[in-house]
């Protein structure tokens, strides 16, 4: 039996790439903004308590389990940044050219060997808004920071991300590969493994 989720999300790129991995996972996946539900204000100082923040705003307004993901790109040279403001890191919500200039600017002239970077992606899933125990699954992604964006595909800073043991940036990879090595799709397999072993 399919169970309906809301997915507590409206990036376009995101929700195909969650349609794509849960496929085949008996879940009916439901874009909020379909359900006329707007975003949650991420008013968290961590990853995982805006992901919650957006999974029960998501779960009050439609009644149904919710599914939410908080995820960004963390560069050590800038001390982490642009971190929880990846999104947003230009000033504007979801400009990913006017973010990855920016990001380009910030390390211009830093070699390859202190670009390094990594993608983190963490779930939550809740069974109903007031759920006391998510559950929650965490995916990390690293590599380095091009010179130059590199590809057509993804979006966000995926032209601009080299995975380690890749020669492909985030953005050249084919979708199947990228969803499959990528930190959202490494979270969703932990979660995935959570759910077929709720009591592990």
């Amino acid at each position: 039996m399919t169970q309906r989720i809301v997915l507590a999300s409206s990036n376009p790129g995101k929700l195909k790439e969650f349609h794509a991995l849960l496929a085949d996972s008996g879940f009916e996946v439901v874009a909020q903004s379909s359900l006329g539900i707007t975003d949650a204000e991420e008013t968290g100082a961590s990853f995982v308590e805006n992901a919650l923040l957006k999974a029960r705003h998501a779960a009050r307004a439609s009644g149904l389990p919710a599914l939410a993901d908080d995820s960004g790109l963390c560069v050590a040279h800038l001390h982490g940044a642009p971190g929880l403001h990846s999104a947003r890191y230009a000033g504007t919500h979801g400009d990913n050219a006017a973010n990855n200039a920016k990001l380009l600017h910030a390390l211009d002239g830093v070699p390859d060997a202190q670009r390094n970077a990594y993608f983190i992606c963490v779930l939550v899933l809740l069974r109903h808004a007031e759920d006391p125990a998510p559950l929650i699954a965490e995916g990390r992604w690293h590599g380095r920071v091009l010179h130059a964006p590199r590809g057509e595909g993804g979006f966000g800073y995926d032209p601009l991300f080299l995975p380690d043991d890749e020669t492909a940036s985030a953005a050249e990879l084919a979708p199947g590969l990228k969803n499959r090595i990528s930190h959202r799709g490494r979270a969703l397999a932990e979660l995935r493994q959570r759910l077929a072993h709720p009591h592990a």
